[in-house]
């Protein structure tokens, strides 16, 4: 993240509050994605999930799936950043784990 002020930052942001409002309704989000988070955090169910950090993981992973020129660490450093900004005091390594065993794990997005 370069600054608050960076366009690219501001639509995450956006983004993100979009995914996080979705988080309440009954409808079911990307079945792919959900499944990258169940498979990466076996421990946290979807349905257990913070809706913050449920939105930040959908965000950051719609993203690496969508935007495969983006490098990974710049979309797991801006995950963080808004973990930092909208979730608890764990938000941020608990988002940093399930997106680097995501990555580690293999081309999911291909």
């Amino acid at each position: 993240m370069k600054t608050v002020l960076d366009p690219r930052h501001r639509r995450r942001v956006q983004r993100f509050k979009q995914l996080y409002s979705f988080s309440f309704k009954a409808k079911k989000f990307d079945r792919q994605v959900d499944a990258l988070i169940t498979q990466n955090a076996p421990e946290w169910p979807v349905g257990k999930l913070n809706k913050v950090d449920l939105a930040i993981l959908r965000l950051a992973i719609s993203e690496l799936k969508s935007n495969p020129a983006t490098p990974p660490k710049v979309v797991i450093d801006e995950a963080i950043e808004i973990g930092k900004t909208y979730g608890t005091a764990k938000t941020p390594k608990f988002i940093n784990g399930v997106l680097g065993s995501i990555i580690k794990n293999g081309p999911a997005f291909k």
